[in-house]
């Protein structure tokens, strides 16, 4: 049963309709109790650093989060912001975050060759693979998801980064950690291949 963590942030209903279509077990978890009966969670996110922290330590369901990850190391995906706060820091607040990967998140800054590089950067972009993380069977370096970001994770480790993209410079857009991962883009807003990376994760 995977549960699809509800604070207040991120497209929890897109979630739950790709694996509706998949025909996979899940329940939106929007309480304690609902995160202790889950064999796998994903951690949605939108907006700032510091707000999804607020909101998740408000929600009651830090504890048995933590407990579902580093207790039990069950499944969790972080996406977007929901992967920007399992790392330790960020440069757009002042709160920790989870700190279950090392590592802090930065700015996007337009590299000085492209001063004019929109940021956020939004839009399609292909995502390659590194290694041979289950996360993403079936997908190769054609794949392509949506983004939208104006923040980008740095980790400590080169070991934890398990995909990468390129916009004014390569950039970690996935991560793996033991049994955490994140992904900087949307897989629930991204067709094909985003179906296909919900459904690695549900057979993991």
């Amino acid at each position: 049963m995977i549960g699809i963590v509800d604070y207040g942030l991120g497209n929890v209903r897109a979630f739950a309709n790709m694996y509706r279509q998949l025909d996979v077990p899940f329940v939106i978890a929007s309480r304690a109790e609902h995160l202790r009966t889950v064999t796998k969670a994903i951690l949605p996110g939108v907006g700032a650093f510091d707000q999804a922290m607020h909101r998740l330590e408000t929600s009651g369901m830090l504890e048995p989060l933590n407990e579902l990850a580093l207790g039990r190391r069950l499944p969790v995906l972080g996406v977007c912001v929901g992967m920007q706060i399992l790392m330790e820091s960020s440069e757009e607040g002042v709160k920790p975050g989870l700190g279950w990967v090392k590592g802090d998140v930065t700015r996007f800054e337009p590299p000085a060759d492209s001063p004019r590089m929109q940021i956020p950067h939004m839009g399609w972009n292909s995502m390659r693979p590194v290694g041979d993380d289950a996360l993403f069977r079936g997908l190769d370096e054609t794949c392509s998801f949506y983004f939208l970001h104006s923040y980008l994770v740095r980790c400590a480790s080169d070991h934890d980064v398990s995909g990468t993209t390129t916009y004014g410079g390569e950039f970690a857009s996935a991560v793996t950690h033991g049994n955490i991962r994140g992904v900087q883009f949307h897989p629930e807003k991204s067709h094909g291949d985003g179906i296909q990376l919900l459904r690695n994760f549900a057979e993991m």
